[in-house]
């Protein structure tokens, strides 16, 4: 059974600099809603991480998507949360697989596949399709038999989730025979505008 996560972490979010002047201003984040988000859709965060946050925009830099890279720094409160590094929260994404393939075996369709980019794949397969495939699912279902709830006045046993949160292995070994490598993080994806209480510009 997931809980409420208590207190605050901070997450770092790579941008534009003209995006990221605008959220300073008084914007907001754009969620983002590609069908191979890492952990389905939503604000994306580095937690805790600004200097991740950076090379991942001054990489979109290099490949002509950003003109100039920056970093913007949010108060996050992750309350009920996906955690994806909790037993009880990876056994609910488990089942959401089985009742997708389920579903897909039915129509004789294909699942879809976790994938390398077509240019520049390094093996960690950065395209997500089936894991947003099943965090999606899940949140479906757990807002479908939300909603019956309200109706009759009852409360779900999990309501819907404000936040997802997860760990990834990504690089390679951060030295020879060891067991961490030199990309791994922590990401947070904000389902919901409320649960980032403010913004700041990181230091440095």
């Amino acid at each position: 059974m997931s809980d409420v996560r208590t207190g605050f972490v901070l997450g770092y979010h790579g941008c534009d600099a003209t995006v990221a002047e605008a959220i300073f201003a008084g914007g907001s984040i754009r969620p983002s809603a590609e069908k191979y988000d890492w952990l389905g859709p939503g604000a994306y965060f580095w937690e805790g991480d600004p200097k991740r946050a950076l090379e991942w925009a001054e990489d979109r830099v290099a490949r002509g998507k950003f003109t100039k890279a920056a970093v913007v720094g949010a108060i996050i409160d992750l309350g009920h949360c996906l955690d994806l590094t909790k037993r009880s929260d990876l056994e609910l994404l488990k089942d959401a697989f089985a009742s997708l393939e389920s579903a897909f075996r039915k129509a004789g369709e294909a699942l879809p596949e976790n994938q390398d980019p077509k240019k520049g794949g390094t093996g960690d397969k950065l395209l997500r399709l089936l894991d947003c495939a099943v965090i999606e699912h899940l949140h479906q279902n757990i807002d479908a038999v939300a909603t019956e709830a309200a109706k009759k006045g009852e409360v779900p046993a999990v309501p819907p989730f404000n936040t997802v949160r997860g760990l990834f292995v990504e690089g390679g070994e951060l030295y020879p025979g060891g067991g961490f490598h030199s990309r791994n993080h922590t990401q947070i994806a904000v389902r919901q505008e409320k649960s980032i209480l403010g913004y700041f510009r990181p230091r440095n």
